[in-house]
């Protein structure tokens, strides 16, 4: 089983590619499960007040869900489309997250976090961010984000869970323990949760060149019993699938046997 279940669009303003290209993209490479999963519109800022080009606007939203069943319909026999959200997690705005999920049929919901406050900690143009702040306190406020998402049960598969490491700015040698503590925390309160963890294979591409969640993350996880997906986490039709590959064969290499995959937010496994 082939499946893609992180992706985004034209849409969402950093990316590029239209919803029908993507889902032509995956019936070109062999995939069997594509999930459309565009970023949650901005609810904590006013876009006109941000960085341009971070999420689809709000009346954006029901055009992309009514596009994504349109080609869920028109596929159907080439590829098993699954309609899905980035829903990043902002804490003190759960109830309105949780409206946005509650309003459209979902087929997963990824939970992911972005932003610390008003700082996404994931855009290039925020490296800023870093200046003048201990690693070590950013890795702290961002693992407890992550255990907060988690535990508001909101969220089929949380993303990229260390995806704080994407420029390369780590504590020092010093705080290993505690980063291991931290990770280990935050996916106890993933298996607790009961959501899906995704291996995300997109950070092989950037700074910290190394998949989200890291390879002892992913073995803690398997160990903990958390089931897990997988994403390319794709902004240009071109990159669909890529690094799926390495990801499999991690995934094969530690005794993975089964993926997760859903419909209509029911959870089956799938053969690897």
């Amino acid at each position: 089983m082939h499946i893609d279940y992180h992706t985004h669009h034209a849409r969402c303003g950093h990316a590029i590619g239209q919803l029908e290209e993507y889902v032509k993209r995956g019936i070109e490479i062999g995939l069997d499960h594509l999930g459309l999963s565009d970023h949650m519109p901005l609810i904590h800022i006013k876009p006109e007040e941000y960085y341009p080009e971070m999420a689809m606007s709000m009346d954006e939203l029901p055009r992309y869900v009514e596009e994504c069943l349109l080609l869920k319909e028109r596929y159907k026999g080439q590829i098993e489309i699954r309609m899905g959200l980035e829903g990043d997690y902002i804490e003190g705005y759960e109830m309105e997250i949780e409206k946005i999920i509650q309003d459209y049929p979902w087929d997963y919901v990824i939970g992911s976090v972005h932003f610390l406050g008003k700082w996404d900690i994931t855009d290039y143009r925020q490296t800023h961010g870093w200046e003048d702040r201990e690693p070590i306190a950013v890795y702290r406020r961002y693992y407890d984000a992550v255990q907060k998402a988690a535990e508001t049960g909101l969220y089929d598969i949380m993303g990229h869970l260390d995806v704080i490491k994407r420029f390369g700015f780590k504590p020092g040698p010093e705080h290993a323990d505690e980063v291991i503590h931290l990770e280990n925390t935050a996916l106890a309160a993933v298996r607790k949760s009961g959501s899906v963890m995704e291996l995300n294979a997109s950070g092989l591409s950037k700074d910290c060149k190394e998949m989200f969640p890291s390879r002892r993350m992913v073995e803690e996880a398997i160990a903990l019993g958390i089931p897990l997906t997988l994403g390319s986490d794709a902004h240009q039709p071109g990159k669909l699938g890529e690094y799926l590959d390495q990801a499999r064969a991690l995934l094969q290499e530690l005794g993975v046997r089964h993926l997760a995959a859903f419909e209509g937010r029911e959870r089956v496994m799938v053969a690897l």
